[in-house]
């Protein structure tokens, strides 16, 4: 089974899926303006990508016995569209390294499962991350 490291690894991510889920749908909510109009969807489809994230690791930490968090690393909305673009931008950053972490750590412990699982999320994080990138451009 899974390391404590691997498992408090696993609800690190859990908290932070569930940060974003709700940063990102909160987003979706407040942008106004023309900018705003034209990224509202992908922030809301963004979010709920997030959320089965945080459902997926959750359920693979159950299976070996954790107890899925239910607290969100913390929340940063931001006032400003620039503003809550960098923010996601540093978020999408932060999963990333984490990601590669967990990873790293599951291969470690011959943990096949759980290493594909943050392969996939890996790749869709990325996807954010250009996504937040390229909505920064001007």
């Amino acid at each position: 089974m899974a390391s404590k490291e691997l498992m408090d690894l696993l609800n690190e991510a859990i908290a932070r899926e569930l940060q974003v889920a709700i940063q990102y749908m909160w987003q979706h909510v407040l942008w106004k303006g023309i900018k705003g109009f034209a990224v509202k969807e992908e922030l809301e489809k963004i979010a709920i990508e997030e959320m089965k994230h945080a459902e997926s690791i959750a359920e693979r930490l159950a299976y070996f016995g954790g107890t899925p968090t239910t607290k969100p690393s913390p929340i940063n909305v931001g006032t400003t569209i620039t503003e809550m673009l960098k923010q996601d931008v540093q978020d999408e950053i932060k999963a990333i390294e984490l990601y590669k972490k967990i990873i790293e750590t599951a291969q470690k412990e011959e943990d096949y499962t759980t290493a594909r699982l943050f392969r996939k999320i890996l790749q869709d994080e990325e996807e954010h991350h250009d996504t937040f990138v390229s909505l920064l451009e001007e």
